[in-house]
């Protein structure tokens, strides 16, 4: 099976009752990124104050970044235009094999 760099989902993260796309991402999740949901919260707020009542998860499991998005497409497009120019980044760390740092 071929490897996946990323995953993205879009709708799902309100807190209608319907609403279960977080319950069902965490727990794939191996290491949490709060950075990248508090970047979603950052920019999502910028444009509506509703924007908290969204849920989002962003994390890695093995070398796959997965992040939910809102369900409005408006809101994937404002999501996207920040998230994208990090991905280079987060791509080259989750292919990264050793650490670099100093104990």
């Amino acid at each position: 099976m071929p490897a996946v760099d990323a995953i993205f989902t879009s709708g799902g993260t309100s807190f209608a009752p319907r609403d279960l796309t977080p319950e069902a991402v965490r727990p794939l999740i191996d290491k949490e990124a709060p950075g990248m949901v508090w970047r979603i919260m950052e920019v999502g707020t910028k444009h509506t104050p509703f924007a908290v009542l969204s849920r989002p998860v962003a994390g890695v499991r093995g070398g796959t970044f997965i992040v939910t998005l809102p369900g409005s497409p408006k809101a994937v497009k404002e999501n996207l235009d920040t998230l994208l120019p990090l991905l280079p980044k987060v791509f080259g760390l989750l292919k990264t094999a050793t650490c670099d740092h100093k104990a």
